[in-house]
């Protein structure tokens, strides 16, 4: 697939440097802020009720991840998204551990039925639980779902109206009629914590300046891989891989995500 639609994205997510709105667990809070930095954005983590909407206003796109959810935490997400929903701004959500909880599951369902989301970005375990298949979700992990996972997130995202994204070693993303294919990407991006979490924040940047979420998903995945494959070359160990990872995002260039994006159509 020709990959200068995706490039485009990326030159806009470097000029314009959208400011991202997150409402993320307080695991990963730091990566994700660094993540957004390097790609090209400009993070905000505020989860307080008292001021989301206000900072979801001036914001290009909204992460929610309910990574360590709390009844606080689920207010100030629908307070915000609501606003984002009123704004058109592009909502992000990442349901973490969906499936290992009722008190998990019984939230992202919640948020996808009061919130209008523009992309959920789960891993296959997540989004079969979300999508009513059969799947197996253990802590925060995924062992998967009975099925083919493109049928079930192809029609899931019909019915919802939602774009899926199914991150893993390839990523599916869907709208309900189109399908991408993203097959960048390296093992060592599951050996450290919060690379789930760090490309939600990836996918949120890319969707804060496109109106077409299909290719700004594809596009975030196909960056966050192309660096993953770049960090795994000169890395020593799980942790220089992380700082390898996040130098590589921050090298990254238009240019390089055109010359190697491995991104095709179902």
């Amino acid at each position: 697939m020709k990959n200068k639609k995706f490039s485009d994205i990326f030159a806009d997510v470097r000029k314009k440097h959208p400011l991202v709105h997150h409402i993320t667990n307080y695991v990963t809070v730091n990566d994700c802020a660094n993540v957004t930095i390097s790609i090209g954005g400009a993070p905000v983590m505020a989860d307080a009720p008292e001021e989301v909407c206000e900072m979801v206003a001036v914001a290009g796109a909204l992460v929610l991840n309910i990574g360590t959810l709390n009844g606080g935490q689920i207010e100030s997400m629908i307070l915000a998204g609501g606003m984002a929903n009123d704004l058109k701004i592009p909502v992000v959500l990442d349901p973490v551990g969906a499936g290992a909880t009722k008190f998990r599951t019984r939230t992202a369902l919640r948020l996808l039925d009061e919130l209008k989301i523009t992309i959920l970005k789960g891993n296959a375990g997540e989004i079969g639980i979300l999508a009513g298949a059969e799947a197996n979700v253990r802590g925060v992990d995924s062992y998967g779902m009975i099925g083919d996972p493109v049928k079930i997130a192809r029609k899931f995202a019909d019915v919802s109206g939602i774009t899926v994204v199914i991150s893993g070693a390839t990523d599916i993303v869907t709208d309900g009629k189109r399908v991408l294919l993203v097959e960048n990407g390296h093992p060592l991006m599951g050996g450290i914590s919060g690379t789930g979490c760090m490309a939600a924040s990836v996918t949120g940047t890319f969707a804060a300046v496109s109106d077409d979420p299909v290719l700004a998903s594809a596009a975030a995945l196909a960056a966050f891989g192309v660096a993953g494959e770049r960090a795994a070359a000169y890395a020593h160990g799980p942790y220089s891989f992380k700082t390898a990872l996040f130098d590589e995002l921050a090298a990254l260039t238009p240019e390089d995500l055109a010359s190697c994006a491995k991104i095709r159509k179902q």
